[in-house]
């Protein structure tokens, strides 16, 4: 099936989310919509739609006028079955112990190698990104100098990649939330797949707002998203982890590292280790007990 995008630039938050919202309203309707900080530092946001007909160019053009975005680029992108291209092209990756391999790849994790095998699918987290890798390198760094956590929890959850390593890790209990439903049948799917089902409970819900997610506090959390929703999240993260615990945190560009530990430090956390892997840097943190 073709598939048609169409994608602006807005100045602020309140535009990008309120133009997001009118592209929904469009005839041929968008499938998705997708609005998300660009970040360069330029305090833009992108606002995209998906569509399987040819978008409304002067509605387009209107609503960009409308809210001071932009004129939307469309573009027009041949029929191709996406998920079997990405399942050629997804060759094993390999994080310390853990090896992200697809399904295809049956052979890919031998023992004692940990193997997390994720489908192709509409969720970010195949384990290709740096930020993934500095994530799994961190919980192997965390597993030789702490204890083992009794919950851990995997916020922005994706895949559900780091849920699944950290249930395979350590045998814990574990919660994965995403504000994105696709992701989060994504995940549950993955889990399945790997068979820690019933180790990880994943719910859909932005940050800590679930009953789940504050019903006790965790030994361990993990959010591979970006700078400023995690340093948004840092007063939640205080209140969420159990003195003595842990954070890993990536999606972080190397330049905004110093910002986001400051925030947390800001907090009372303290650093335990960083590393980078290209220009994306993945900090560990604890909560001093």
């Amino acid at each position: 099936m073709t598939t048609w995008t169409a994608f602006t630039t807005a100045p602020d938050r309140a535009r990008a989310e309120a133009l997001g919202a009118a592209v929904e309203e469009l005839r041929p309707a968008p499938v998705g919509v997708g609005v998300s900080e660009i970040e360069d530092g330029s305090e833009r946001w992108e606002v995209g739609g998906y569509f399987d007909a040819r978008p409304d160019d002067l509605g387009l053009t209107l609503l960009a006028a409308a809210y001071g975005a932009a004129p939307f680029a469309v573009s027009r992108l041949p029929a191709r079955d996406w998920v079997a291209h990405v399942r050629r092209e997804l060759s094993p990756v390999h994080a310390g112990r853990f090896v992200v391999h697809g399904a295809h790849d049956p052979e890919a994790a031998p023992a004692p190698l940990i193997g997390l095998k994720i489908e192709a699918a509409m969720a970010f987290g195949t384990g290709h990104h740096a930020t993934t890798q500095g994530c799994l390198m961190a919980l192997q760094a965390h597993a030789r100098r702490a204890p083992r956590p009794r919950l851990a929890a995997d916020i922005g959850c994706g895949t559900g990649v780091l849920a699944m390593a950290a249930a395979k890790l350590w045998k814990a209990q574990a919660l994965a939330s995403d504000i994105d439903p696709v992701a989060t049948a994504t995940a549950r799917a993955n889990l399945a797949v790997n068979g820690v089902a019933p180790l990880v409970r994943v719910v859909t819900a932005p940050g800590f707002h679930h009953p789940a997610l504050r019903a006790r506090p965790f030994d361990l959390i993990c959010a591979n998203i970006l700078a400023r929703p995690l340093k948004r999240l840092a007063g939640d993260m205080m209140a969420r982890l159990r003195p003595g615990g842990a954070l890993v945190l990536s999606g972080i560009l190397t330049r905004q590292a110093p910002g986001v530990e400051a925030v947390y430090r800001a907090h009372g956390f303290r650093r335990a280790a960083l590393l980078r892997i290209g220009e994306w840097t993945t900090l560990t943190l604890t909560r001093p007990a």
